[in-house]
């Protein structure tokens, strides 16, 4: 690559000021990355802690609707389920770490009082009440997993992306660019040191003629001196 760099001036200073640049870049996605994988280190033990959540709301959620089937029937419980008339809604907004895009889940009308749920009280039994409150807790739990897992996984993506632009800067164009960078000083050098060496000899080579034109001119002078002192005075 290198050697396909004209080596002059003007391709020195654009290199130079490309090294600069991406050496910025650089410092700053190493700085994003690390940014990053600290949010996504807390990101995830948020996550452990709402899998394990979760896991404990299922179980209980299965006791409870086992034990409300047991105690008072098929019919009876999916009669209280099918009087549900006001359903959960679920919403969802952005919210930027670092400059990712997560989502922010947000639930309402998922808890319910005892006259909210739809079925009779006088036709139930705790039991039902139970299962329901049980599994009104198990989609909370549902819905706070959905966004640290949306949020984790993107995290995790982005993460991934800015390694890879990290170690592309690192190991790829840096590289290049000091090579190429190091050919056009070595080149320049070496056309500085033969200008100079050209100069030297455009200078020997002037002083020498120089010379020789005095060598000339003494060599004539020392001829007109010769002939002035042979001359006899009959000969004017």
């Amino acid at each position: 690559m290198a050697q396909d760099v004209k080596p002059t001036r003007k391709n020195l200073m654009e290199i130079e000021d490309r090294i600069e640049l991406s050496e910025r870049g650089h410092d700053t996605l190493e700085q994003k990355r690390d940014g990053l994988i600290m949010e996504f280190m807390d990101i995830l033990d948020e996550a452990q802690d709402v899998r394990s959540g979760l896991e404990e709301d299922y179980e209980t959620a299965q006791k409870k609707i086992n034990m409300a089937r047991a105690m008072e029937g098929d019919m009876a419980v999916r009669g209280a389920a099918a009087a549900l008339q006001e359903h959960p809604e679920i919403t969802v907004e952005s919210m930027n770490i670092m400059g990712v895009v997560v989502p922010q889940i947000e639930s309402s009308k998922v808890k319910k009082s005892l006259d909210e749920r739809g079925y009779g009280i006088l036709g139930t039994s705790a039991r039902i009440d139970e299962a329901a409150e049980a599994y009104e807790e198990l989609l909370d739990a549902i819905v706070l997993a959905a966004e640290v897992e949306t949020a984790m996984k993107k995290m995790l993506t982005e993460i991934e992306t800015t390694k890879r632009r990290v170690n592309a800067l690192e190991f790829k164009l840096l590289p290049d660019l000091y090579e190429g960078q190091e050919y056009i000083e070595q080149k320049l050098e070496e056309q500085e040191r033969e200008e100079i060496f050209r100069m030297k000899k455009v200078k020997a080579n002037k002083e020498e003629a120089e010379e020789e034109a005095e060598r000339e001119a003494e060599k004539h002078a020392l001829e007109e001196e010769g002939r002035a002192e042979t001359q006899t005075p009959g000969d004017d």
